[in-house]
C-alpha cells in the first residue's frame, strides 16, 4: 500500500493516511478483504508515530472502511466501496459548495464557473 505523507500540507498525518486508504478502496486498488499493513508496520515505513497510524486505523474503522480482527491485522471491510464512493461525493459536494460561495461573493454567474470547470477538465 503506497502512501504519501506530507508535512507541509496543513492536514493532519491520520487524515493524509485515512484520505488516501479511502482513495484506494474506491479505485479499486484495495478490495474487500485486503489485508491492511500492521499499525506498527505501517507507521516505521512510514516514519511516523504508532498513535498517529492507531488513530488514522481507529478512523478509518469508525466510519466502517476497515475491520480489525484481534490477532489477525485489519482487513478492508466488505461494504467499503459504496462507502468510498459516498464519502468521496460528499467530499466533492462540500469542495463544490465552497466554489460556489466564493463564485457568489466575487460576483460571478454560474455561468462562469461552469465554464472554468469546464476549462479545467479539458485541461487534464
Amino acid at each position: 500500500m503506497d502512501i504519501i505523507i506530507s508535512t507541509s500540507s496543513g492536514q493532519p498525518i491520520y487524515e493524509q493516511i485515512c484520505r488516501q486508504v479511502k482513495g484506494a478502496i474506491a479505485a479499486g486498488r484495495l478490495r474487500p478483504g485486503d489485508p491492511l499493513p500492521s499499525i506498527r508496520a505501517l507507521a516505521r515505513d512510514l516514519r511516523i508515530s504508532v498513535i498517529t497510524t492507531k488513530r488514522a486505523y481507529e478512523e478509518l474503522e469508525r466510519d466502517g472502511f476497515i475491520q480489525t480482527v484481534a490477532g489477525k491485522g485489519s482487513f478492508v471491510s466488505t461494504q467499503t466501496l459504496e462507502l468510498a464512493k459516498e464519502s468521496g461525493l460528499r467530499e466533492i459536494e462540500e469542495h463544490l459548495q465552497a466554489a460556489l460561495d466564493l463564485a457568489k461573493q466575487a460576483g460571478m454567474t454560474l455561468e462562469e464557473l461552469q465554464q472554468i470547470l469546464l476549462t479545467l477538465n479539458e485541461e487534464e
